[in-house]
């Protein structure tokens, strides 16, 4: 199998221990970083040393005169992910995308049209979808296990602070641009991606950031004969215990990363009870309270990896497929884009002073 030669824009958290602690794994059976784009120096000597066989530059400009270059991932600062990658694109590069997409669903729109005009591969990274706790969660919800659903809570909480570039929103920062393509996106999933989802509420505001940009959003989505889903990404949440919550007609089930708990009631075990207009009383006619003991059943097991191992070696497994062989992917350009404007509506819905 010929591996295909990357060149990486970027060796900050995402491009040096996201993107980097792959290429550098033994899941990696189908890449090669031959180029490392950064414009610090010490950040380009620490490159040359992981990987040495690669050749640095200061300028991703550069690599357009090479035709050796199979992939490139855009793992700048966010507000740099539009025109970079649309550079490349125009100069024929297939591209992986860091996520946000772009600021704006404009901006998604162009990059796909132009991938499409110049006949390259453009995919974003965008690799919850394929985290093994997503796609339990989806299944089940599929397969009707936990009945009608009517609720979906998605919480990416803590209790922190932040004082660097991703608390200025000059810099496409703050939590729905940086942390919301996640949970957003898994929302956007739970209901298949259906064109009329829309938001129904939003909030954004400043808690414990230092930056202007937002630490703290609410955002309701929903869509027609679909369930409410309750998103939120909060700095000042130090007791969430889990990141996603379904509630449906036969049981609920609670999801981290690591772990599901799951408690539910199977059909014909518990048969409906009739409807009692008078009050309920005892066998001496005194008032009780209406209960019963449901016949119920509980699960409880660990998922085996994460979206930032499994998830990322599936991503990287179909993109080298998408760009040898045509096949399609899980996560398309169009699912990121539908995800931007989700983004997009939430800032206008909720402008905040711009400070820096």
């Amino acid at each position: 199998m010929k591996k295909l030669n990357v060149a990486i824009i970027g060796q900050g958290r995402s491009g040096k221990d996201i993107h980097g602690k792959y290429y550098r794994s033994t899941d990696n059976q189908y890449y090669n970083v031959k180029y490392v784009v950064d414009g610090d120096e010490y950040r380009r000597s620490v490159s040359e040393k992981i990987y040495p066989s690669c050749k640095t530059f200061a300028n991703y400009e550069e690599l357009f005169a090479l035709d050796d270059v199979d992939l490139v991932v855009n793992a700048t600062y966010s507000e740099m992910h539009y025109p970079i990658t649309k550079d490349l694109l125009l100069h024929g590069k297939n591209v992986l995308v860091e996520k946000p997409f772009g600021r704006s669903r404009y901006e998604c729109d162009d990059l796909i049209k132009t991938a499409k005009d110049k006949g390259v591969v453009l995919a974003v990274f965008q690799q919850t979808f394929l985290a093994p706790f997503y796609q339990f969660v989806y299944d089940t919800i599929s397969s009707g296990k936990l009945g009608d659903v009517k609720q979906i809570n998605i919480r990416y909480n803590g209790f922190s602070r932040r004082w660097d570039w991703q608390t200025l929103q000059k810099k496409c920062a703050g939590s729905t641009y940086n942390t919301g393509p996640h949970p957003i996106g898994m929302a956007l999933g739970f209901l298949d991606f259906d064109k009329d989802a829309r938001v129904v509420y939003s909030k954004l505001d400043t808690a414990l950031t230092s930056g202007d940009a937002d630490d703290y959003a609410k955002i309701l989505i929903t869509a027609p004969n679909k369930p409410l889903i309750d998103v939120e990404i909060s700095a000042i949440d130090a007791y969430t215990d889990y990141n996603i919550k379904v509630q449906g007609s036969k049981g609920t089930l609670k999801a981290k990363p690591s772990v599901y708990d799951m408690v539910y009631i199977c059909d014909g075990e518990n048969p409906e009870r009739p409807v009692i207009e008078e009050f309920l009383k005892d066998n001496n006619g005194n008032p009780i309270y209406c209960s019963e003991n449901l016949i119920k059943h509980i699960e409880s097991e660990k998922f085996a990896g994460t979206a930032f191992d499994i998830g990322t070696a599936k991503l990287y497994e179909q993109l080298y497929f998408k760009i040898t062989e045509g096949r399609d992917m899980t996560v398309t350009p169009e699912m990121a884009a539908d995800i931007i404007s989700v983004i997009e509506t939430v800032h206008a819905q909720n402008p905040l002073p711009l400070k820096y």
